[in-house]
């Protein structure tokens, strides 16, 4: 059972639109609270309600408050405590028109009904013990996810695996804070319950997985939101063009004249199940023009904030191109992927500047050839891209951070075992060990909810979409 701080439970009986906004073949509205069956009785005609069995459907009609016709629907009963929020749910399948939608929103709450808040039928499905609040948090990230990645992540969460894990966790706490306060209460008797190396091993083991869940933020932060890929070079070094097709679509201005790209263009694809953030920067190139040098300065900052930097060379240019830009380009990629992409190879031979670039690069840079115009050689290109960003994979099992909430959490988690590992090991007091141990349940418990906050439920909350 859930021990966490919430809000009092509320009476109301709720209800929303669930399908998303606009006008569709078919919506949904959701209904739910401890009098769901009751409120929709008085606006439907078809089979009772009450003889209803859970998780079956039916078909008849809803009325308006003049009990005049609003349309044929499809009803799904789900009773509690087996429904998503754990109350008595109604589900109404009716016809997507925006006006049919609206009027029966209407009639439900002139039946008795409350307009739900965004998270509402989530935040009770938390309040009653359905999910914790990781899974309550990835169930807005199943809705968002935008990849195969990022959807196996969040399945992952919602099913419960991230808090498995942290569950394991805090059953290896509460034995370490065990034994320590066992030994507190026979202090004066002399008696040792655990060989102190035992418990050194113990707290070594839970700070590993501490530390093991933190560390993987970084990929999972990737995975949710997408790799950022700066696509940087000499003014027409074919950047836009390069972009265009890899987006497989003419979102970049091409042209001849230098410089016309002046601001980012950033634009998202999946490749392989990842999501990839390109960002098509302006060219490099010394000018007087103030505007296209504040695009310049851009391009740079673009480059430290990706995770990949795809520098595209013009062929035909080199290598006074590469020499024109590659102190820039090489100081801002310090940490980065870097992939040298030889651009216009139908062009020019590449062979020189290849040699050129193999000096010239970090040896772990990767260096490719191509014609962005050549189809099978843009896909050649994403198939590299994809290995150099060599994200983790997703199985059923994985438990990858994603959340910024649970990484800061896991942070201070990792901070407090470390100063039990550090009193163990320098021989201080049991009671001052115990309270780090602890401090590091209470940092864990606040990811899953067994120790929150009003605050924390509301902000978490509020930002879901309303239905949901």
């Amino acid at each position: 059972m859930n021990n966490h701080t919430t809000q009092p439970a509320t009476d109301a009986t709720i209800v929303a639109i669930s399908t998303p906004p606009g006008m569709g073949g078919i919506a949904i509205a959701r209904v739910s609270g401890p009098e769901a069956i009751d409120i929709v009785t008085r606006r439907w005609k078809g089979t009772l309600l009450t003889t209803m069995q859970s998780h079956t459907a039916h078909y008849g009609q809803v009325v308006d408050t003049a009990g005049a016709l609003l349309d044929e629907v499809v009803l799904t009963l789900y009773r509690a405590p087996h429904s998503f929020t754990g109350e008595d749910v109604v589900e109404i399948s009716c016809h997507g028109s925006r006006w049919i939608q609206q009027q029966l929103v209407t009639t439900l709450i002139d039946a008795g009904c409350r307009s739900a808040q965004p998270g509402e039928f989530t935040r009770r499905a938390f309040a009653n013990g359905r999910l914790d609040l990781s899974q309550a948090e990835a169930v807005a990230d199943v809705i968002a996810s935008t990849s195969r990645a990022s959807h196996r992540v969040a399945m992952n969460q919602m099913r419960g695996r991230f808090a498995q894990r942290l569950n394991e966790l805090r059953d290896e706490l509460i034995r370490f804070v065990s034994l320590i306060e066992l030994e507190l209460d026979f202090s004066e008797e002399d008696v040792t319950f655990a060989d102190r190396r035992e418990v050194v091993a113990l707290a070594q083991r839970i700070k590993q997985v501490i530390d093991e869940l933190a560390g993987s933020f970084d990929a999972g932060n990737v995975l949710r939101h997408g790799v950022p890929v700066a696509i940087v070079g000499q003014t027409n070094a074919g950047k836009s063009t390069l972009l265009n097709a890899l987006l497989h679509d003419d979102r970049a201005l091409v042209s001849d004249i230098h410089g016309t790209t002046r601001d980012l263009i950033e634009d998202t694809v999946n490749l392989s199940g990842t999501l990839f953030r390109f960002i098509d920067t302006a060219g490099l190139r010394h000018t007087d023009d103030v505007v296209e040098n504040m695009g310049i300065d851009r391009s740079l900052r673009a480059i430290d904030r990706a995770q990949l930097v795809l520098w595209v060379i013009d062929a035909t240019t080199a290598p006074e191109g590469v020499n024109a830009v590659a102190t820039e380009v090489l100081e801002h990629a310090v940490g980065k992927q870097l992939i040298a992409v030889v651009n216009k190879s139908d062009l020019a031979p590449v062979e020189p500047v290849q040699d050129m670039l193999a000096t010239l690069l970090p040896a772990d840079a990767r260096i490719t050839t191509m014609s962005a115009h050549d189809e099978e050689q843009v896909k050649e290109l994403e198939r590299l891209i994809v290995e150099v960003a060599a994200l983790p994979q997703v199985d059923d099992d994985a438990v990858i951070v994603t959340n910024v909430r649970h990484y800061e959490a896991l942070t201070r988690a990792g901070a407090a075992i470390d100063r039990a590992l550090q009193g163990l090991e320098s021989g201080l007091s049991g009671d001052l060990v115990s309270q780090d141990i602890r401090e590091c349940l209470h940092h864990l418990g606040t990811i899953t909810g067994a120790i929150t906050s009003t605050t924390i439920l509301n902000s978490i909350f509020e930002n879901f979409c309303i239905g949901k």
